[in-house]
């Protein structure tokens, strides 16, 4: 069995530069619009740069893919089109898409494209990794970050396409692909606009009874002087329900699944993936040497559980999880 692949995020091309220097063996990253999932100001690509980041990559020996993640619009379709026509002309690897009608539009128009499933399409069983492959031709599936190392193995085990599984970064309690939460408060949705908690419509405001942060006027969370204070999301706020203050929907915690990874190396697995192409180039370094350290000594027999501390202080709220893989709810 081949050593798994190592897929980082790139916000800008001086993060993709240090992702790669750092150990990555791909970088995924987005163009400048509403057709990827990241959408934020000074984050991204313009066709150009792309095409110069496909270029860098590949005299490195290293591969880029292009999200264009979201769903389109009706009656705006041609923005996302035109989107996966860049990532094609520019050399990039492959495609990440979630779109039934872009996936057909890929297949049909540029049918040497590889294309991968992003992780918003939710293909969580093998029927679904099946009718993805067979209807239009996608090579790769993202896995959706609500199943077990077990639930992976016997997904991998009864399809042939391969998978990749998110092992760092943010977790998002939305039935992937679908959140509307984010909308409601900024009236922007990450799948359809690409961004989540758009920064103009969050603030933080000190009060009496200590830092308060909001989301389109609305607060969201409480702080005490000292604690930590996360980025302000619907599904991560502290609300109060029947007279008890807690995280109704889920904790500000991050994904650190480095010490599944011989699991994940067991089940199939193709690639894994980190999360996070706002962070900026020093996580993404600090995050790729951490897990390029682990899987080579992974490959050479020995334990990677113990590069996993190197990034427990860049978890969110300090805290840590192994998320579904290590799945002891239903």
């Amino acid at each position: 069995m081949g050593s798994i692949e190592l897929v980082c995020p790139a916000g800008s091309p001086a993060m993709l530069k240090a992702a790669v220097e750092a150990g990555a063996d791909s970088v995924y990253c987005g163009l400048r619009d509403e057709t990827n999932a990241r959408n934020f100001p000074g984050l991204n690509f313009s066709p150009e740069e792309l095409a110069q980041a496909a270029t860098w990559a590949h005299a490195r020996g290293r591969k880029l893919l292009v999200a264009v993640n979201t769903f389109a619009r009706a009656g705006q379709s041609a923005r996302w089109r035109a989107s996966v026509d860049a990532a094609a002309t520019s050399g990039a690897d492959a495609v990440i898409l979630a779109d039934l009608g872009l996936l057909a539009y890929a297949r049909e128009r540029w049918p040497d494209l590889r294309l991968h499933l992003s992780v918003q399409a939710a293909a969580g069983s093998p029927e679904a990794v099946r009718f993805y492959a067979q209807a239009y031709g996608v090579r790769r599936i993202v896995l959706p970050r609500v199943l077990s190392v077990q639930e992976v193995a016997a997904l991998v085990r009864e399809t042939e396409a391969e998978t990749e599984a998110f092992v760092f970064g943010g977790l998002c309690v939305m039935a992937e692909g679908r959140c509307a939460l984010s909308s409601y408060a900024a009236r922007r949705s990450p799948n359809l606009c690409g961004v989540c908690s758009p920064p103009e419509a969050v603030s933080y405001t000190e009060e009496d009874e200590g830092l308060v942060s909001r989301l389109g006027g609305f607060a969201l969370d409480q702080f005490a002087p000292g604690e930590k204070a996360g980025y302000p999301t619907l599904c991560k706020g502290r609300f109060e329900a029947r007279g008890l203050l807690s995280y109704l929907f889920e904790d500000p915690v991050s994904l650190n699944a480095m010490s599944l990874l011989a699991g994940l190396k067991a089940a199939g697995v193709t690639a894994v993936k980190i999360e996070g192409r706002q962070r900026g180039k020093a996580y993404v370094a600090r995050v790729a040497g951490a897990f390029r350290q682990a899987i080579d000594a992974l490959d050479s027999g020995a334990d990677p559980e113990a590069f996993a501390p190197l990034l427990t202080d860049l978890a969110e709220g300090g805290r840590e999880t192994a998320g579904a893989y290590r799945k002891l709810w239903r």
